[in-house]
């Protein structure tokens, strides 16, 4: 489970929840595969700068 600032209550609110409704367990386990497949790529967000930088050589193409 991904949802580490929730508190006791809420997990066991959220497992029974899953138990009962099948669209949302579907739901978390992709979810759950995705966020193990994100952090196994190491991926990483572009700093402001890098964006900046990105944006300017593409308006400079155009």
């Amino acid at each position: 489970m991904q949802y580490k600032e929730a508190s006791l209550k809420e997990k066991i609110q959220l497992k029974f929840h899953l138990l009962v409704c099948k669209t949302c367990s579907v739901f978390s386990k992709k979810n759950t595969q995705l966020t193990s497949l994100c952090e196994k790529a190491n991926l990483h967000s572009l700093t402001e700068s890098e964006k900046l930088k990105m944006k300017n050589e593409l308006n400079n193409k155009v």
